[in-house]
């Protein structure tokens, strides 16, 4: 016999679980399905973003960063210190620790809001029913009112470097090193690519990334993502662009890795390999196939402007969807469906949707870039500043970086702001607030920042996109 809820979620991280509670506060009666199996091989919530994904990974960037500061800042700043050593299993472990108590906590909310937690598999059949495949193997049926679908994503592995063990690893691998590799490449220098590449380097591993791109970051605006790979060269990591490996080899003394360039072909041994090329939607069998929910060629299901599906009441959010795959994007997928479900009116702005890079510096964006802007042929004006300039960031020590804000020539509304340099993480959030609310440049320039602070970085760069900076000398005058 089936149960009847007004909601079945089919996925727990941050697009599904966020979508749970907020269905649950508008009082409907919910369900969420999810597999996921923790490091303790005991179910758990909160999808590869809590247990393997962006929390671990922080933790990780966050101790390494201290690391490094220790053995290589601290003397700036009068600190002498001796007899560091690293204790990679009790940094693992923290990281652990941090993990187990945010999904912990999402358990917590889950109680506390009355979501209903199944463990098990679930899949799509017709009329909102969704079959859920317990761990033991056991099947039951759900009927919903509603579906909503977030099965978020998983890496994507190539022929050219197949896992294996703990020497040729995806991301979640790259999690769970028990000591330091000598040397370690990378497959990838995009986000996670840097992001872990970043960790490892800084606890004492050469880090050769290869990048199958010609361009670096091209994601990012042209400026800040040249900025971003002179720093990183200067910390040692070792990018090749343009490098397409062919093959990964592991035997006794490492893995063998052959790659091609416009140089001809390389080869290059390495301790171990962390495969980090991108982020596939978890779609294959999601469905079954007499539903007819429609995917395109790459896996993503097909949804409208407020995630819905070709299907009736059937929904789909996060990374299976189109946009960036990001966990705040699906997290306000999630809030936005549970409205539109309960009757309410919601929508979602996609154009001002941030994107962070946790290294160091961070690069973080919102918005259009310049090279975008250039090819639609759109008249605009730029105002950057260096964090150089900041008296904040002087007396921090970190001083790299800077703030770029692109305003329309027109009309002067803030179309992107991009940034590089320390806790811009942080920062680019004032821009997404502003462009959300269809801010100007000279808004932000009339608007009052602390002294001393970094963001008052973003105000001089708004000053800058009309000449008229007070700690840097203007391109133009007014």
């Amino acid at each position: 016999m089936s149960k009847q809820y007004d909601v079945v979620i089919v996925g727990a991280g941050p697009a599904g679980y966020v979508a749970a509670i907020r269905c649950a506060q508008l009082g409907l009666k919910v369900a969420c399905v999810d597999k996921w199996i923790g490091a303790d091989n005991q179910p758990t919530l909160g999808g590869t973003c809590l247990n393997v994904g962006c929390i671990p990974s922080k933790a990780l960037l966050e101790s390494s960063a201290r690391y490094d500061d220790i053995n290589h800042s601290f003397a700036d700043h009068g600190i002498t210190a001796s007899g560091v050593k690293l204790d990679l299993a009790k940094m693992m472990a923290r990281k652990d620790k941090v993990v187990s108590d945010l999904t912990q906590g999402i358990v917590g909310l889950f109680k506390a809001n009355g979501v209903q937690w199944i463990q098990g598999s679930g899949k799509l059949l017709p009329s909102q029913q969704v079959q859920v495949t317990a761990h033991d193997g056991a099947e039951s049926v759900l009927d919903a009112t509603h579906v909503i679908l977030a099965p978020g994503s998983s890496s994507v592995e190539i022929g050219a470097a197949p896992l294996k063990g703990d020497v040729i690893v995806d991301s979640t691998g790259a999690l769970e090193f028990t000591e330091v590799p000598k040397r370690l490449g990378v497959i990838g220098a995009g986000v996670i690519g840097l992001e872990l590449g970043s960790v490892w380097r800084r606890l004492g591993s050469e880090v050769i990334l290869l990048e199958a791109q010609e361009h670096f970051l091209p994601v990012a605006d042209e400026q800040i993502s040249k900025d971003a790979l002179r720093q990183f060269k200067r910390q040692g990591l070792d990018i090749r662009l343009g490098a397409r490996v062919v093959s990964c080899e592991a035997g006794n003394k490492g893995v063998v890795v052959q790659y091609q360039d416009g140089k001809g072909e390389h080869t290059e041994t390495v301790d171990k390999i962390i495969v980090a090329v991108g982020r596939r939607p978890n779609t294959n069998g999601l469905a079954a196939d007499e539903t007819g929910l429609l995917l395109d060629e790459w896996g993503f299901v097909h949804v409208d402007e407020q995630c819905r599906t070709n299907l009736p009441s059937v929904y789909a959010i996060g990374d299976a969807v189109r946009g960036p795959m990001l966990a705040h994007k699906g997290s306000e997928e999630g809030m936005m469906v549970a409205e539109v479900i309960a009757g309410q009116k919601a929508e979602m702005n996609y154009d001002t949707i941030p994107s962070v890079v946790y290294t160091h510096p961070e690069i973080a964006w919102a918005g259009i870039t310049e090279q975008a802007l250039k090819a639609a042929g759109t008249e605009y004006n730029v105002g950057t500043f260096p964090f150089a300039a900041s008296g904040r960031a002087r007396a921090a020590g970190d001083s790299i970086g800077m703030v770029k804000v692109i305003a329309d020539a027109n009309t002067d509304r803030v179309l992107g702001v991009h940034i590089i340099g320390a806790h811009c993480s942080e920062l680019i959030a004032q821009a997404v607030i502003a462009m959300e609310m269809g801010a100007s440049s000279e808004d932000l320039a009339m608007t009052v920042f602390a002294h001393p602070t970094l963001a008052e970085s973003v105000h001089e760069a708004a000053l800058a996109v009309d000449g008229r900076a007070i700690h840097i000398p203007n391109k133009k005058k007014y």
